[in-house]
């Protein structure tokens, strides 16, 4: 076991919590890998809606999701830490006191500590398990909108009431030829003033009405709707729609690695971000702990917080507090643009 195939931290999920974890881990002068099942970072960022805003991030009033990606990726990678791609963690084995052995579908990946920044785990999207509707998936049928070029000039439907179905709704308003949202009940997960602007951008909102079926030949053509109360049909035009039903999450192999959890899905950590096991951290939508909230912002603090103190596990002579960053001075990318501009 050579000490140069150990690093200080392995980050286990490349979305936004995770990056930033990486620029922590660069900043307080430790090694670090971080792992991602995708063949691509930012997480539910990337996969789910690359192309909606975000506005909740502090100092970022609105950024579309996979520019923040991009911002991530490059204030987070730029300390060189280790990215691998297209690799799923399996097996979590203590070595000795002070290094795990992280068995993944790559190898063995040795590392003195872990953050697990994993989201909400592997996802998978709900289908309505309708072989007529199913036939058309990646030929007009999609579960989430990543390329918005895909819908333009097209009837577009959307099935389903939650944050994700209203804001592509008014997101491809303006793409597609028309826009109509069908949604099983008359209240809506998603929030208000996006439910709001439907009206404004011209959505065509079907309520109580779900999916019957979709016609065709190799492309969608048109898709059966019913009113759930009466059971009456409406036929609509249609060469494009959206499954948005929600996702069915789970943690995989990580359920299996002794973690303390909450409802198989939650890892529990204390204010450190420190598990039950030592060495081992979580932070992001993954943890939980009394008041959790998951947001992209708080995901940001508790991973700071979850690599300065792995810091002194790995060190104890070192400290958690890691200094203001005026003090620190700028990172390697920042200092070479300052030497540039001076």
């Amino acid at each position: 076991m050579a000490d140069n195939n150990i690093v200080d931290v392995t980050m286990i999920g490349a979305g936004p919590a995770g990056l930033f974890g990486c620029f922590w881990a660069g900043q307080r002068k430790m090694t670090a890998r971080i792992i991602e099942s995708l063949p691509e970072v930012g997480g539910q960022l990337t996969t789910l809606y690359p192309e909606k805003f975000i506005y909740d991030v502090g100092a970022i009033p609105k950024m579309l999701a996979k520019d923040m990606v991009k911002a991530c990726a490059d204030q987070g990678l730029q300390f060189g830490a280790e990215v691998c791609l297209e690799e799923e963690a399996r097996e979590l084995i203590k070595v000795d006191d002070k290094v795990w052995n992280l068995k993944t579908t790559k190898g063995d990946r040795l590392t003195r500590t872990v953050v697990i920044t994993a989201g909400v785990g592997a996802m998978a999207p709900r289908k309505l398990g309708d072989p007529a509707v199913e036939r058309f998936e990646g030929k007009g049928l999609y579960y989430f909108a990543k390329n918005f070029e895909v819908f333009r000039g097209k009837n577009l439907l959307i099935v389903g009431g939650g944050d994700s179905a209203v804001d592509w709704a008014n997101s491809l308003s303006g793409i597609a030829k028309t826009v109509t949202l069908a949604h099983r009940r008359d209240q809506f997960r998603a929030q208000p003033g996006s439910v709001e602007e439907m009206d404004k951008h011209g959505v065509r909102v079907l309520l109580f009405h779900e999916l019957r079926t979709v016609r065709g030949g190799e492309f969608p053509e048109e898709a059966v709707v019913f009113q759930n109360k009466t059971n009456e049909e409406t036929t609509l035009p249609c060469e494009a729609l959206i499954l948005a039903l929600g996702f069915k999450s789970d943690l995989g192999a990580i359920k299996e690695w002794g973690l303390a959890l909450e409802g198989n899905r939650k890892i529990l950590v204390n204010t450190q971000m420190q598990t039950n096991l030592p060495g081992i951290y979580a932070a992001g939508d993954v943890s939980t702990f009394p008041g959790k909230i998951d947001l992209i912002a708080t995901g940001f603090g508790e991973v700071a917080v979850a690599v300065n103190d792995a810091k002194v596990y790995v060190d104890p002579t070192s400290r958690a507090f890691p200094g203001h960053s005026s003090e620190m001075g700028p990172p390697p990318g920042l200092q070479e643009k300052a030497k540039v501009a001076a």
